[in-house]
């Protein structure tokens, strides 16, 4: 691995642990066991840096989606694939990680928003689009408004009075994204999410 991604690595793996705020270059340094002037080689500051490992995630969560979307069998499995996803990259999550994003690197924040309503809100009205014509969700849903509150609603386990609730990101996350997907369910689509469901309380057993 080339010293680059080894920085980018360990950055990510500091940054999404500990929150951005908390974690210095020199303590990226040390955990790399490399000078701090190592580092200011292939970034120019903490922004950059922070920059970096923002836009790998972003990016891997797109190839990730897109790849969800052909696999999927159908409109509900997409979303439980999703959840999956989020799952995996978020177990570990500092709540903090996008509070410091918005507070202290606006820019970063400022491209963390593009992709969620740009990228993510595509991927949600396809989603939409593609349940209704299965049959699996309501045909009389709002389009626009349910992309728009499933957007805002993904963002709530971040949210600073959730975080201090006890409940892990998980829990929260797993919660919405079944009242997100009964509250547009079809009859057909219902009894699809209660299969899913039963399904994975049996891969926890």
């Amino acid at each position: 691995m080339e010293v680059r991604e080894k920085i980018l690595q360990k950055a990510t793996d500091l940054f999404m642990h500990y929150g951005i705020r908390s974690v210095t270059m020199d303590e990226i340094a040390v955990q790399l066991g490399v000078s701090k002037k190592t580092i200011y080689q292939f970034y120019a500051d903490k922004d950059e840096l922070v920059d970096a490992v923002l836009m790998n995630i972003l990016d891997d969560n797109q190839e990730t989606c897109c790849q969800y979307q052909v696999a999927a069998g159908n409109a509900i499995e997409e979303v439980v694939f999703a959840t999956e996803m989020v799952k995996d990259m978020f177990e570990n999550m500092n709540p903090s990680l996008l509070y410091d994003l918005e507070k202290h690197h606006a820019e970063s924040y400022k491209k963390f928003n593009q992709f969620k309503y740009k990228f993510l809100r595509e991927i949600i009205v396809d989603n939409l689009k593609r349940g209704i014509q299965e049959g699996l969700y309501r045909p009389d849903i709002d389009i626009d408004i349910i992309t728009l509150l499933r957007l805002e609603t993904m963002m709530l386990p971040f949210s600073y009075s959730i975080a201090k609730s006890g409940f892990s990101f998980i829990q929260v996350h797993q919660q919405l994204t079944e009242m997100f997907l009964f509250g547009i369910a079809s009859p057909k689509g219902y009894k699809l999410i209660e299969q899913y469901k039963q399904e994975r309380k049996e891969k926890i057993k």
